[in-house]
Order: C-alpha cells, then sequence, then structure tokens
C-alpha cells in the first residue's frame, strides 16, 4: 500500500500548496475577526457582558432555527447545563454512545449520573436508535408515573445523547421516537454538526435541547465556547444558572441557587460573530474537499465517510474506513511520519478506566469502527 499512500500525501500537500506540516484542523481567519475584536477592546466590555455577545446567541439562533440560544464558555459547559435542565440529577443514568469524544461523557458525570453505552449505527457513525430500543426493552420499563428505571435495581433513565460524529447527523427521526416512547429526554450533543441539517432542520433542534462546540478545531471559532439551543423558557434558565444565579439588580449580589460561571466573553463572541458570518462559504470549501477525498478512495479497499441520506453535513472532519486494524495502522504511520496529520477515531469511552464500569449493550458497530476510521487532513483554503 506504500504508493497509496504517498499518493495521498500528495493529495493532500497539492490541496494546501505546502510541504510544510500539515495539521487535521486549523481555523481560518479571512473576514472581520480582527475589526470585530477591535471593536470590543475599544469598548472595554471583554468579559461576559456586550453586544457580541448578544449578537452572536441571536445570530446562531436564527441561523440554527432554534427559538434561542444562549452562549456559554464551552461545549462541554453548554452540554453540562443541558443536561441539568434535562431534569439529570445524581445517580441517574444517561444513554450515550461509547464511539465520541470524552465531553459528552464528562458532561453527564458531572451531573453525578452514569453513561449507559448503546452501539452506533455504521451508516452515521452516531447513536442507534434500533440498538437503543433493543436495550431499553431488555433492561428498561416504564412505571405508573411514566418514568423509565431499569428492571434490575430501578434507576431512573432520564436522558439520552447522541452525537453527530464529524457532523454527519445521527438518524434523528427514530432516536425521537424512541425518546418519546420511553419518556426520556432527548439532549442533542451537536458539538461538531454547525451547519449540518437532517432532513432540512438543523442538528440540536429535535430534543429538548441542543449544545454546539467553538472550539479552536471546529468548523468555526470562538478560540474556546458553546451554545444551548432550547425554547424561550429553557433558554431563560440556562442563562439564569450561567451567570452564577444572579438576580438582575442595581446594586446587590443576589444569587438564589446554586450557580455557574459559564458564560461565553464578548471578546470570544466578537470572533464568533465575524466566523458566522463566513460559514457558508466555510462548509462550501469543506464540501469541496471531501469531494476530493471521495474521488480518492472510490474503488479502493477503503471507504470514505459520507452524509447520510437525506441530510447535508458540514462535514467537519473527513473520515476514511480501512479494511481492518493493520491498515489503519499502516496508514497512520504513513502519512503521520511524512508530515501530514492523521488521527484515528477515539478510544471508546467503555475503554477509559473512568467509564469502564458503566452499563453497556452490545458495542459490535462501535468496536468495530474503532479499529478501522482515520480522520484525513479537513482544514479548507
Amino acid at each position: 500500500m506504500s504508493d497509496v499512500w504517498q499518493q495521498l500525501v500528495e493529495l493532500v500537500r497539492d490541496y494546501y500548496h505546502t510541504k510544510d506540516f500539515i495539521p487535521l484542523h486549523a481555523p481560518v481567519f479571512n473576514g472581520k475577526e480582527q475589526d470585530y475584536v477591535a471593536q470590543t477592546i475599544d469598548s472595554t466590555f471583554v468579559s461576559s457582558v456586550g453586544t457580541f455577545v448578544d449578537r452572536f446567541e441571536d445570530d446562531i439562533a436564527t441561523y440554527a432555527g432554534s427559538p434561542k440560544a444562549v452562549a456559554t464558555v464551552n461545549g462541554t459547559a453548554a452540554l453540562h447545563i443541558a443536561l441539568k435542565l434535562a431534569g439529570v440529577e445524581t445517580g441517574d443514568l444517561v444513554i450515550t454512545q461509547p464511539l465520541t469524544f470524552v465531553a459528552t461523557c464528562n458532561a453527564i458525570a458531572y451531573c453525578g449520573a452514569e453513561p449507559v453505552f448503546v452501539d452506533v449505527d455504521l451508516g452515521t457513525l452516531g447513536l442507534s436508535a434500533q440498538a437503543m430500543e433493543q436495550w431499553l426493552s431488555n433492561h428498561a420499563k416504564l412505571g405508573a408515573d411514566a418514568v423509565c428505571r431499569t428492571k434490575k435495581d430501578g434507576k431512573v433513565i432520564r436522558a439520552c445523547v447522541p452525537m453527530h460524529t464529524f457532523g454527519h447527523p445521527a438518524e434523528l427521526d427514530g432516536l425521537c421516537k424512541v425518546s418519546q416512547r420511553w419518556n426520556i429526554a432527548l439532549v442533542e450533543d451537536a458539538a461538531e454538526s454547525l451547519g449540518s441539517f437532517y432532513k432540512g432542520q438543523h442538528t440540536g433542534t429535535f430534543g429538548v435541547s441542543g449544545t454546539l462546540s467553538f472550539n479552536g478545531n471546529k468548523i468555526i471559532t470562538t478560540g474556546g465556547g458553546g451554545m444551548i439551543l432550547a425554547n424561550e423558557a429553557t433558554a431563560a434558565r440556562a442563562k439564569h444558572l450561567t451567570t452564577t444565579a444572579k438576580k438582575a439588580h442595581t446594586y446587590e449580589y443576589i444569587h438564589d441557587e446554586l450557580g455557574y460561571n459559564y458564560r461565553m466573553p464578548n471578546l470570544n463572541a466578537a470572533l464568533g460573530c465575524a466566523q458566522l458570518e463566513q460559514l457558508e462559504a466555510f462548509i462550501s470549501a469543506k464540501r469541496a474537499l471531501a469531494d476530493n477525498y471521495k474521488s480518492f478512495f472510490q474503488g479502493s479497499s477503503m471507504q470514505f465517510i459520507t452524509e447520510p441520506p437525506e441530510c447535508r453535513s458540514n462535514y467537519w472532519l473527513n473520515g476514511v474506513i480501512c479494511e481492518d486494524k493493520k491498515q489503519r495502522d499502516e496508514l497512520l504511520e504513513s502519512t503521520n511520519s511524512r508530515g501530514v496529520m492523521t488521527r484515528p477515531i477515539w478510544a471508546l469511552m467503555n475503554h477509559l478506566p473512568m467509564y469502564q464500569n458503566c452499563r453497556r449493550g452490545d458495542l459490535a458497530n462501535a468496536k468495530w469502527l474503532e479499529e478501522r476510521v482515520v480522520n484525513l487532513p479537513s482544514s479548507f483554503k
């Protein structure tokens, strides 16, 4: 396969027009970023109060078609608060996928809850509605109070968290139906999928809430930041909790419950406003790069990961499925040794020490993908 790896490296270098090191994903600043950040500095409102925070929330809500959006310091904080507002409490169980970034599970753990790992679909890399239904049928029951509990020990199964892997939407119709049937709150981890649509509706707007991330490696960045997408009542609660639960008063400091210092600084929001203005151009460039990769791997023994039917993916990270772990390791070694960064998909969450004893179903698909998926350079020009 050495010739194939060399050809892949040449394809990537030709696209980026460089012989230097090529990272997996780097931000692009081609718009009004410097202007907006300078305006923020000139205003002296660089912390969690300022016009750019309000503007960024409104702009994201409008773009995603969400009633409201609440900016946070990062995506993990957004998911933490979204889960709390979905009613997740200490001792609860939350169904999620093992094939995800660790922040998904950490946010569940911050609530004092425990993740339950259910398999993913091979076609979406996201939480499988069929696997979720099967696990619930085998292990759960709905009580007379309409609360979903485990048959074995009566633990409350409060929510489920699908993650839209690499920006590809999970199968939301099925997940919504299963969640409704079992009276489980659906909270979408849409950290990677800003700009992705499932049957014409933006990811993160199907459940009781959804969350986005604007980390430095996302399709648009605020340096660090996140967002909660929700209805007006939930958003109002989210804003209160993320602002240290401080009640409005002319001069007194009144905090009426346990709150969190999770608000996004105005400085970061200014960067986000400028980035969001370019989002559709970014997505077009990413989709063009994905087409290049798709053509390269067509007819090979490897499968390029494409958007699910009736979806538009932002193609945040491009990925390819290798024949087996041996081929995966060859690809990783050959590209990285030539200065082109590629990465394996995350280790399954149930393999990590803090989550290895969590409940789980049959994870055959997730295990299969863990041994085969490689992410390719996905920055855009």
